[in-house]
């Protein structure tokens, strides 16, 4: 009945309407190379302070759906991947466009996106009620070893070394610390200023890593810019059946994929793409087409990084881990209105999940419709000059952090935090980790504090606990196998691939 209500409900006129402006704003920004689905979402959260909290998640929601999507808009016809999670596409879909195709690559690459969500949004439905139910089992060992397995994982698979990946999460939990402990009442790390006394908040946070930093670097590489290719006027991005047809297999097997790799905490789209690309060209009957305008390249890779978009929401519903770094932003925006997801979120707002999973199908739906009748249109976005809009961003970036508490406090927080995430990206340190570990950080220490609490101090629960030491074994499988890979290249010896053939 529930999911009767909430398709109902999402149906209705603004929730629609609410869907549908996300979707195609995620898609307008998502097509502009330096801007994305992460820094949309940020700058938009605290417009939806005063939204009902389901339109307000269904808006982010869309928003992620539409910039992953329209990223492969620039990736095709500039190379220049508007999103990371199109980086792949840039291998076939540009050398296509080139050809004299770019009509034939948009409608691979969109036609794949709608199957790629779909397919994750039958995932989504299937399999969040029962790891809800499953997650009831959960004490605070199990929450507290899950997170450290999420940041290892983090940590292991993102770009950069696995020490740059540790360190970049242990600062995120570092820059969690200031303010009111919670345990004792007392303040910390405030160093004597008033205004530390609530620590940092979460929106500046996030807009100084996700938008502020990507300001900096843009301004200093306003010159950059792709050798465009333009769409002829009577050429369509409609789907043509039987030029998509044959890559049935690739669709569900690159979707699958994506679904899978993004339930995994932490690691995105871009890692999909990767993965699901790198695996249609082991199995294709023409690996040598790959990276030359090759069909299969584009189906895989378009098809995982939107399935990983479905994929990534089941850890965040269901034990509120976000599974991945754009997520954190949606985890975050649920925070602030007084939503936390868990095992709880199912009976505590029921409504608001079941509207979310069949918002996120419908999400895909608009997102195809949008980019079949206007990607020629939207096409031209990528000859916007960036030099305009980064003022403009660069305001709403200081007016959203300023009005979500008055205080000028949090723009310098913004400009700050900016200037730390440009350092990190600059030294090639993720900032996957350092986001998620600055919003699991409360999670974590509130767990850890209450299992120590419950075994007198001891961290036997950690491997005596049955779904903890599961936990605990993984993250240091992923931990040893990470350390195992780095030794091995510093040796210059050939991965276990090529050794065993």
């Amino acid at each position: 009945m529930e999911a009767l209500e909430a398709l109902q409900h999402v149906l209705s006129p603004f929730p629609f309407l609410w869907i549908f402006i996300g979707v195609a704003s995620g898609i307008f920004v998502g097509a502009i190379p330096g801007l994305g689905g992460g820094m949309l979402m940020a700058l938009t959260v605290p417009l939806t302070f005063s939204m009902d909290s389901t339109n307000a998640v269904l808006l982010l929601m869309g928003m992620h759906v539409g910039s992953v999507s329209g990223g492969l808009i620039s990736a095709t016809l500039l190379k220049m991947p508007g999103t990371p999670s199109a980086m792949m596409t840039t291998f076939d879909g540009y050398p296509m466009a080139q050809q004299g195709q770019p009509g034939k690559a948009l409608s691979l690459g969109v036609g794949s996106s709608l199957f790629g969500g779909i397919i994750s949004g039958v995932f989504l439905i299937a399999l969040a009620p029962p790891l809800s139910h499953f997650a009831h089992k959960f004490g605070p060992w199990e929450y507290f070893t899950m997170v450290l397995m999420a940041l290892v994982l983090i940590a292991s698979i993102s770009q950069g070394s696995l020490l740059k990946g540790l360190m970049s999460a242990t600062l995120g939990l570092l820059a969690a610390m200031p303010g009111l402990n919670e345990s004792d009442g007392q303040l910390r790390l405030t160093f004597g200023f008033d205004s530390m006394g609530d620590g940092f908040n979460l929106l500046p946070v996030l807009l100084g890593i996700f938008v502020m930093s990507q300001i900096i670097k843009d301004a200093l590489e306003i010159n950059k810019k792709g050798v465009g290719i333009k769409m002829g006027r009577g050429e369509g991005v409609f789907p043509k059946f039987n030029e998509w047809k044959q890559h049935l297999f690739n669709i569900i097997r690159s979707s699958c994929i994506g679904t899978w790799v993004g339930i995994l905490p932490g690691i995105g789209a871009s890692i999909s793409s990767m993965v699901a690309y790198g695996i249609a060209k082991t199995f294709s009957k023409t690996p040598r087409k790959f990276g030359t305008g090759h069909d299969e390249g584009i189906v895989a890779a378009e098809s995982a990084n939107n399935a990983n978009a479905g994929g990534a929401l089941i850890p965040l519903i269901t034990i509120g881990i976000p599974g991945a770094p754009v997520d954190a932003i949606l985890l975050g925006a649920m925070i602030m209105h007084q939503i936390q997801p868990g095992p709880l979120l199912f009976q505590t707002y029921g409504a608001l999940v079941w509207s979310l999973m069949i918002g996120y199908i419908i999400a895909n739906i608009i997102m195809f419709l949008v980019m079949v009748f206007s990607a020629r249109h939207i096409a031209k976005v990528v000859n916007i000059n960036r030099a305009y809009l980064i003022p403009i961003v660069f305001v709403f970036c200081l007016i959203g952090a300023y009005a979500s508490t008055n205080r000028m406090f949090d723009v310098w927080v913004v400009i700050g935090f900016g200037l730390v995430g440009f350092f990190l990206d600059r030294a090639r340190f993720p900032l996957g980790p350092f986001v998620i570990g600055y919003v699991l950080a409360g999670i974590m220490e509130a767990e850890l504090r209450s299992g120590l609490q419950m075994s007198e101090g001891s961290f036997l629960p950690m491997i005596t606990r049955p779904i903890a030491a599961t936990f605990t074994i993984v993250a240091l499988l992923f931990l040893g196998y990470s350390i195992f890979q780095e030794w091995r290249a510093r040796r210059n010896l050939p991965p276990p691939e090529s050794t065993a053939e």
